[in-house]
Protein backbone atom coordinates (compact mmCIF):
# COMPACT_ATOMS: atom_id res chain seq x y z
CA UNK A 1 0.00 0.00 0.00
CA UNK A 2 1.32 3.44 -0.95
CA UNK A 3 1.96 5.91 1.84
CA UNK A 4 -0.51 8.83 1.90
CA UNK A 5 0.78 12.05 0.39
CA UNK A 6 -0.29 15.44 1.67
CA UNK A 7 0.41 19.02 0.62
CA UNK A 8 -0.37 22.29 2.41
CA UNK A 9 -3.92 23.68 1.99
CA UNK A 10 -3.52 26.86 -0.05
CA UNK A 11 -6.89 27.19 -1.78
CA UNK A 12 -9.03 28.03 1.26
CA UNK A 13 -10.12 31.65 1.44
CA UNK A 14 -11.50 33.23 4.60
CA UNK A 15 -13.67 36.35 4.67
CA UNK A 16 -14.41 38.92 7.38
CA UNK A 17 -17.65 38.11 9.19
CA UNK A 18 -19.63 40.98 7.67
CA UNK A 19 -18.56 39.86 4.20
CA UNK A 20 -19.42 36.25 5.05
CA UNK A 21 -22.95 37.32 5.92
CA UNK A 22 -23.29 39.35 2.73
CA UNK A 23 -21.97 36.51 0.59
CA UNK A 24 -24.27 33.98 2.26
CA UNK A 25 -27.28 36.25 1.77
CA UNK A 26 -26.38 36.99 -1.85
CA UNK A 27 -25.88 33.30 -2.65
CA UNK A 28 -29.19 32.40 -1.02
CA UNK A 29 -31.05 35.06 -3.02
CA UNK A 30 -29.46 33.87 -6.25
CA UNK A 31 -30.36 30.23 -5.60
CA UNK A 32 -33.87 31.25 -4.55
CA UNK A 33 -34.36 32.47 -8.15
CA UNK A 34 -33.80 28.95 -9.42
CA UNK A 35 -36.97 27.25 -10.53
CA UNK A 36 -37.65 23.95 -12.21
CA UNK A 37 -39.18 24.47 -15.64
CA UNK A 38 -40.99 22.05 -17.95
CA UNK A 39 -41.18 24.30 -21.00
CA UNK A 40 -37.80 24.50 -22.73
CA UNK A 41 -36.55 26.42 -25.73
CA UNK A 42 -34.58 24.61 -28.42
CA UNK A 43 -31.99 27.40 -28.44
CA UNK A 44 -28.49 25.91 -28.60
CA UNK A 45 -26.21 26.01 -25.56
CA UNK A 46 -22.41 26.00 -25.93
CA UNK A 47 -21.03 22.54 -25.18
CA UNK A 48 -18.17 24.15 -23.26
CA UNK A 49 -20.66 25.50 -20.70
CA UNK A 50 -22.01 22.00 -20.05
CA UNK A 51 -18.49 20.60 -19.77
CA UNK A 52 -17.36 23.23 -17.26
CA UNK A 53 -20.48 22.69 -15.15
CA UNK A 54 -19.83 18.94 -15.10
CA UNK A 55 -16.25 19.60 -14.01
CA UNK A 56 -17.68 21.76 -11.20
CA UNK A 57 -19.94 18.85 -10.19
CA UNK A 58 -16.90 16.59 -10.20
CA UNK A 59 -15.34 18.61 -7.38
CA UNK A 60 -18.01 17.26 -5.02
CA UNK A 61 -16.92 15.44 -1.86
CA UNK A 62 -17.26 11.68 -2.21
CA UNK A 63 -16.37 8.43 -0.48
CA UNK A 64 -12.62 7.71 -0.56
CA UNK A 65 -12.29 9.98 -3.61
CA UNK A 66 -13.65 7.19 -5.83
CA UNK A 67 -15.78 9.73 -7.75
CA UNK A 68 -18.45 7.10 -8.46
CA UNK A 69 -20.38 8.96 -11.13
CA UNK A 70 -20.73 9.32 -14.86
CA UNK A 71 -22.50 12.08 -16.77
CA UNK A 72 -23.82 10.97 -20.17
CA UNK A 73 -24.54 14.15 -22.14
CA UNK A 74 -27.05 13.75 -24.95
CA UNK A 75 -27.68 16.31 -27.70
CA UNK A 76 -28.27 13.90 -30.60
CA UNK A 77 -31.94 14.25 -31.68
CA UNK A 78 -32.29 10.55 -32.49
CA UNK A 79 -31.09 9.52 -29.02
CA UNK A 80 -33.29 12.13 -27.35
CA UNK A 81 -36.26 10.71 -29.25
CA UNK A 82 -35.48 7.21 -27.97
CA UNK A 83 -35.18 8.54 -24.42
CA UNK A 84 -38.51 10.31 -24.69
CA UNK A 85 -40.27 7.23 -26.08
CA UNK A 86 -38.89 4.98 -23.33
CA UNK A 87 -39.55 7.53 -20.57
CA UNK A 88 -43.12 8.19 -21.68
CA UNK A 89 -43.83 4.47 -21.72
CA UNK A 90 -42.79 4.22 -18.07
CA UNK A 91 -44.58 7.43 -17.18
CA UNK A 92 -47.82 6.21 -18.76
CA UNK A 93 -47.68 3.12 -16.56
CA UNK A 94 -46.93 5.32 -13.54
CA UNK A 95 -49.83 7.72 -14.03
CA UNK A 96 -52.32 5.04 -15.06
CA UNK A 97 -51.38 1.97 -12.99
CA UNK A 98 -48.45 2.25 -10.59
CA UNK A 99 -48.89 5.48 -8.64
CA UNK A 100 -51.09 5.46 -5.54
CA UNK A 101 -53.89 8.03 -5.53
CA UNK A 102 -52.35 10.19 -2.81
CA UNK A 103 -49.21 10.60 -4.94
CA UNK A 104 -51.30 11.58 -7.95
CA UNK A 105 -53.20 14.04 -5.78
CA UNK A 106 -49.93 15.68 -4.71
CA UNK A 107 -48.81 15.96 -8.35
CA UNK A 108 -52.09 17.35 -9.61
CA UNK A 109 -51.29 20.94 -8.64
CA UNK A 110 -48.19 20.81 -10.84
CA UNK A 111 -50.09 19.70 -13.94
CA UNK A 112 -47.71 16.87 -14.78
CA UNK A 113 -48.63 13.84 -16.87
CA UNK A 114 -46.99 11.16 -19.00
CA UNK A 115 -46.26 13.50 -21.89
CA UNK A 116 -42.66 14.79 -21.83
CA UNK A 117 -41.99 16.89 -24.97
CA UNK A 118 -39.12 18.67 -23.23
CA UNK A 119 -37.06 15.49 -23.55
CA UNK A 120 -36.75 16.19 -27.27
CA UNK A 121 -36.91 19.98 -27.33
CA UNK A 122 -34.30 20.88 -24.72
CA UNK A 123 -30.79 21.08 -26.20
CA UNK A 124 -29.24 18.74 -23.62
CA UNK A 125 -30.22 15.76 -21.54
CA UNK A 126 -27.69 14.63 -18.96
CA UNK A 127 -28.01 11.07 -17.75
CA UNK A 128 -26.45 10.88 -14.29
CA UNK A 129 -25.23 7.40 -13.38
CA UNK A 130 -23.91 6.01 -10.12
CA UNK A 131 -21.10 3.48 -10.30
CA UNK A 132 -21.45 0.63 -7.80
CA UNK A 133 -17.85 -0.33 -8.48
CA UNK A 134 -14.97 0.66 -10.72
CA UNK A 135 -12.50 -1.46 -12.64
CA UNK A 136 -8.89 -1.79 -11.47
CA UNK A 137 -5.95 -1.94 -13.87
CA UNK A 138 -5.88 -5.73 -13.63
CA UNK A 139 -9.56 -5.93 -14.54
CA UNK A 140 -10.79 -6.71 -11.02
CA UNK A 141 -13.62 -4.85 -9.32
CA UNK A 142 -12.66 -1.73 -7.39
CA UNK A 143 -15.22 -1.10 -4.65
CA UNK A 144 -16.86 2.32 -4.31
CA UNK A 145 -18.19 3.79 -1.06
CA UNK A 146 -21.15 6.02 -0.14
CA UNK A 147 -22.21 5.93 -3.77
CA UNK A 148 -25.72 7.37 -3.48
CA UNK A 149 -24.60 10.10 -1.12
CA UNK A 150 -21.69 11.06 -3.36
CA UNK A 151 -23.72 11.13 -6.56
CA UNK A 152 -26.50 13.07 -4.85
CA UNK A 153 -24.07 15.77 -3.72
CA UNK A 154 -22.51 15.98 -7.20
CA UNK A 155 -25.95 16.26 -8.79
CA UNK A 156 -26.88 19.16 -6.53
CA UNK A 157 -23.64 20.90 -7.40
CA UNK A 158 -24.28 20.34 -11.12
CA UNK A 159 -27.75 21.89 -10.87
CA UNK A 160 -26.26 24.85 -8.99
CA UNK A 161 -23.47 25.27 -11.55
CA UNK A 162 -25.93 25.23 -14.44
CA UNK A 163 -28.10 27.81 -12.69
CA UNK A 164 -25.04 29.95 -12.07
CA UNK A 165 -24.25 29.76 -15.80
CA UNK A 166 -27.72 31.06 -16.67
CA UNK A 167 -29.49 27.83 -17.60
CA UNK A 168 -32.66 26.14 -16.40
CA UNK A 169 -32.97 22.50 -15.39
CA UNK A 170 -35.55 19.83 -14.72
CA UNK A 171 -34.86 16.74 -12.63
CA UNK A 172 -36.65 13.84 -14.29
CA UNK A 173 -36.90 10.41 -12.70
CA UNK A 174 -39.07 8.02 -14.70
CA UNK A 175 -39.37 4.76 -12.81
CA UNK A 176 -37.79 2.38 -13.56
CA UNK A 177 -34.89 4.01 -15.40
CA UNK A 178 -33.15 0.88 -16.67
CA UNK A 179 -33.73 1.95 -20.27
CA UNK A 180 -31.17 4.72 -19.81
CA UNK A 181 -28.29 2.22 -19.67
CA UNK A 182 -29.31 0.75 -23.00
CA UNK A 183 -30.08 4.01 -24.81
CA UNK A 184 -26.98 5.78 -23.47
CA UNK A 185 -24.74 2.72 -23.82
CA UNK A 186 -23.66 2.58 -20.20
CA UNK A 187 -22.05 -0.52 -18.60
CA UNK A 188 -23.55 -2.92 -16.07
CA UNK A 189 -21.71 -1.40 -13.09
CA UNK A 190 -23.64 1.85 -13.55
CA UNK A 191 -27.19 2.57 -12.42
CA UNK A 192 -29.28 5.49 -13.65
CA UNK A 193 -29.61 8.01 -10.83
CA UNK A 194 -31.42 10.86 -12.55
CA UNK A 195 -32.10 12.42 -15.94
CA UNK A 196 -31.36 16.15 -15.97
CA UNK A 197 -32.98 18.30 -18.66
CA UNK A 198 -30.91 21.41 -19.46
CA UNK A 199 -31.48 24.51 -21.55
CA UNK A 200 -33.15 27.91 -21.67
CA UNK A 201 -36.77 28.35 -20.56
CA UNK A 202 -39.14 28.66 -23.49
CA UNK A 203 -40.65 32.06 -24.18
CA UNK A 204 -43.73 32.39 -22.02
CA UNK A 205 -42.76 29.48 -19.76
CA UNK A 206 -44.86 29.31 -16.61
CA UNK A 207 -44.11 27.91 -13.18
CA UNK A 208 -46.43 26.84 -10.36
CA UNK A 209 -46.96 29.08 -7.35
CA UNK A 210 -45.12 27.42 -4.46
CA UNK A 211 -43.40 28.39 -1.23
CA UNK A 212 -40.35 27.03 0.53
CA UNK A 213 -40.17 26.08 4.19
CA UNK A 214 -38.74 28.64 6.59
CA UNK A 215 -35.42 28.23 8.38
CA UNK A 216 -37.22 27.24 11.60
CA UNK A 217 -39.03 24.47 9.71
CA UNK A 218 -35.95 22.92 8.14
CA UNK A 219 -33.21 23.52 10.72
CA UNK A 220 -32.53 23.33 14.44
CA UNK A 221 -29.60 24.92 16.19
CA UNK A 222 -28.63 22.95 19.30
Amino acid sequence: MDSPKFVPLTSFKEYPQDEMIKRAESFYKDLARRRTVREFSDRPVPREVIGKCILAAGTAPNGANKQPWHFAVVSNPAIKKKIREAAEKEEYAFYNHRAPQDWLNDLEKFGTNEHKPFLEKAPYLIGIFSQSYGTAEDGSKDKNYYVKESVGIATGMLITALHNAGLATLTHTPSPMGFMNEVMNRPANEKAFLLLVVGYPDKGAEIPVITKKSLDEVASFL
